[in-house]
């Protein structure tokens, strides 16, 4: 008998469908000489710090005294639920794999984890926990979820050892994400008095959408002047610009360039028009049908990656965690296949054999996101399920379309004596080829019908121009800067892919040395933690950073954590090199510890020791409503008089800034506290502020009642302003201006 674990249960049913008639049992199948089980995923996660550095109380507070934690061997646990306790449903699976992984009549374990390095890691584990004695292990390695396509793998397994570098990175990955989440998030949460989630990526991600909406949010529009020309040649209005920008006190100096460009005169230097063909897109990775579904639809990263891994385990998709957008030069019959399906559906298309299309060197584990031969009846999808299966589907068919686009395209050049030339660039369309099936964005431009030598009609003139804010980051232009957010976004992408030019190296290089932020298989599930954490905003495809978020980064500043893009790529560099063999997987651990190490000793350095926020449950005095005591909660200093309606409540932290015991003692005791320094406002600033207590509410001194109470408090525009008025008036009028 063959024992094969498939990740989830739904991959194992489509595993028993490619192998023919099996018998159900409990917690398994068996026929045809195979057994199929599964798991539920992570049936195993790492133990929590309190495995290996118990805190000294016993409890399980969280506590500086037992970090950092560095583990000398990491121990994986069996799954548990919200009550820290052991799943039923993963203990009693765990014992149906214990139970077949050790009966006599199995020779071979196979691993049927989905194709990429955590699902290797995933079956791996139940295998090495469950297994009590040596058995021949095998892998089952499928890019589709289809019944050919299992038979075809299970007829060519290789030998588990084969994919060890795989394993070897999923592991590493795991342990160096354990150190940095656990590590500092619990650092963090205590010094900064609320919890903070920290970890190697989400960090860097809410770091680069907090810079940008800073960047939006100070940016103060200037107004400058360019040359212009709108004159009628040839029966069409052509439309020059300068290169050269000038100054609000440069005005007079444009206007001098115009009247010498005018006396020039211009003339047409050379023409050229020729038929081009426009090649279509590239196949899908998966952050490339993100970034369309996004833009197109509205579909959030979470959203559209649980409908494409659905139709996935139906078998309409290949394995969608790719980030390649070309096919390897194996499936080349198989691509045969799948078009005379498509052929069929009515579709002009025909196999081509192009690196445009195969390329073995841009592919890392995965080839490109395609339809399988598998069709879907249509009208038993959902109207979110046709969006992307079709999105997938059109762009397929654009890229082997029988037809190829056509078009006219034309280049003018304009010389204004020799002071400037102008090249311009048009487009006419002349057979639509693929773009009848696929989006294509490019908008014609016109040009006259000019020829060389022709005199152009020009007047210039200076034009008032203002600068532009940079755009919030939207899921396309974010999903970029994280495959590779060391590049030159000024780059010539844009004519490169508009002349089928595409020089996409560079973005593969980031990958495979590791400088992406995230992978294609948890970049998604990241971002959308960092949504669920109250850090970033998703409305409609654009981010924008929430009070959440501002507060995490500018409490990591205060702590010295330094988590950006340079950070987090030189640990992806490293686990790249564990899967190519160059790093062991104890060689890049230590390198996350060392750097975890001096995060802790410069964050010492930085922030109120934390039993400045005093202990769980210590009473800091009396409550200024009710007279209830007032006790340190988990996040804030809160009344015990809540059950009788009082919420009278201090935040462990405010604007970015921990609120000590000491302060809310004499708080509590005098109604002021001493002057705080180090509170962060909305916009960035820092300020230095008094807590009173006004009207039973904790505030600013200069703050509205009520603004605090809830650890909500921020500094407004114009503070100091608003202070300087405070102070001129009589407390009655300051009390009603409050």
């Amino acid at each position: 008998m063959i024992l094969i674990i498939a990740e989830k249960p739904s991959l194992a049913r489509n595993i028993v469908a490619g192998i023919g008639k099996m018998d159900r049992k409990d917690g398994y199948f068996i026929g045809e000489g195979y057994i199929v089980s599964w798991a539920f995923g992570h049936l195993f996660s790492l133990a929590d710090i309190e495995h290996y550095n118990p805190a000294p109380d016993g409890s399980a507070k969280w506590t500086m005294e037992n970090l950092p934690c560095f583990p000398e061997k990491f121990h994986f646990e069996l799954r548990k639920g919200d009550d820290k306790k052991p799943d039923n449903g993963v203990i009693r699976q765990f014992g149906v794999l214990e139970y077949l992984c050790n009966r006599e009549d199995v020779e071979a374990i196979v691993n049927a984890g989905d194709a990429d390095r955590e699902g290797e890691i995933i079956v791996r584990l139940c295998i090495s926990h469950a297994l009590k004695a040596p058995k021949k292990q095998l892998r089952l390695w499928l890019p589709d979820q289809t019944p050919e396509t299992v038979r075809a793998a299970l007829a060519d397994m290789k030998e588990e050892a084969a994919y060890d570098l795989l394993a070897n990175e999923g592991f590493a990955r795991t342990y160096i994400d354990w150190l940095y989440g656990v590590n500092l998030t619990r650092f963090a949460t205590i010094r900064a008095g609320t919890l903070l989630r920290v970890g190697r990526v989400i960090v860097p991600i809410v770091r680069a959408i907090y810079d940008r909406d800073m960047e939006i949010r100070n940016f103060s529009p200037e107004t400058y002047y360019m040359l212009r020309s709108r004159e009628q040649n040839a029966g069409e209005v052509l439309e020059l610009w300068g290169k050269n920008k000038f100054s609000k006190d440069e005005i007079e100096k444009c206007r001098a360039l115009a009247e010498a460009y005018n006396a020039a005169g211009a003339t047409v230097t050379a023409v050229k028009n020729k038929q081009d063909r426009i090649p279509a897109g590239k196949l899908y990775s998966l952050s490339a049908l993100q970034n369309v579904l996004g833009k197109k639809y509205k579909m959030s990263m979470a959203e559209s990656l649980e409908i494409v891994q659905k139709l996935y385990e139906e078998g309409y998709l290949t394995y969608p965690r790719t980030n390649s957008e070309y096919l390897a030069t194996a499936e080349k019959d198989k691509i045969r296949a799948i078009l005379s399906g498509v052929a069929k559906l009515g579709y002009p298309v025909k196999f081509k054999d192009s690196k445009y299309i195969f390329d073995d060197s841009k592919i890392e584990s995965h080839s490109a996101l395609t339809p399988t031969y598998k069709i879907p009846d249509t009208a038993k999808l959902s109207e979110k399920q046709k969006q992307v299966y079709g999105t997938v589907m059109r762009r397929f068919v654009a890229v082997f379309c029988a037809e190829e686009c056509l078009a006219d395209k034309s280049e003018i050049r304009i010389a204004v004596g020799d002071l400037e030339e102008f090249v311009l660039k048009g487009t006419v369309i002349r057979q639509a080829g693929w773009t009848k099936y696929d989006d294509y964005s490019q908008k014609d431009k016109i040009l006259p019908a000019l020829s060389e030598g022709d005199r152009v009609n020009i007047r210039f003139e200076p034009a008032e121009r203002q600068t532009t804010p940079p755009k919030h980051y939207t899921i396309e232009t974010l999903n970029n800067y994280l495959k590779n957010p060391f590049k030159d976004d000024k780059a010539k992408a844009k004519e490169l892919e508009q002349s089928g030019e595409v020089d996409d190296a560079e973005d593969y290089k980031a990958i495979f040395e590791g400088l992406e932020l995230g992978t294609e298989a948890t970049r998604t599930g990241i971002i959308d933690n960092a949504r669920k954490s109250g850090y970033i905003e998703l409305k409609k495809d654009v981010y924008s950073i929430l009070p959440g978020g501002e507060r995490l980064i500018h409490s990591l500043e205060r702590l010295g954590i330094r988590m950006d893009k340079y950070k987090t790529s030189e640990m992806g560099k490293a686990l790249k090199s564990v899967y190519r063999g160059t790093m062991t997987v104890d060689e890049s651990v230590a390198l996350a510890k060392g750097e975890i190490g001096r995060i802790f000793a410069e964050g010492k350095k930085n922030e109120l020791p934390p039993e400045d926020t005093g202990k769980l449950g210590e009473i800091m005095g009396r409550c200024p409503r009710c007279g209830a005591n007032v006790i340190r909660g988990n996040r804030a200093y809160g009344c015990m008089g809540y059950k009788d309606g009082c919420d009278f409540k201090v935040g462990l932290a405010i604007c970015a800034r921990a609120i000590p015991k000491s302060a809310v003692q004499s708080l509590l005791a005098t109604g002021k506290t001493p002057k705080l320094r180090g509170f962060i406002s909305k916009t960035g600033r820092p300020f230095d502020a008094a807590l009173v207590i006004r009207d039973g509410e904790a505030v600013f001194d200069f703050a509205k009642p009520k603004e605090l109470a809830k650890g909500k408090n921020e500094k407004p525009d114009g503070e100091e302003k608003k202070l300087a008025r405070a102070k001129r008036k009589p407390k009655k009028t300051e009390d009603k201006e409050a």
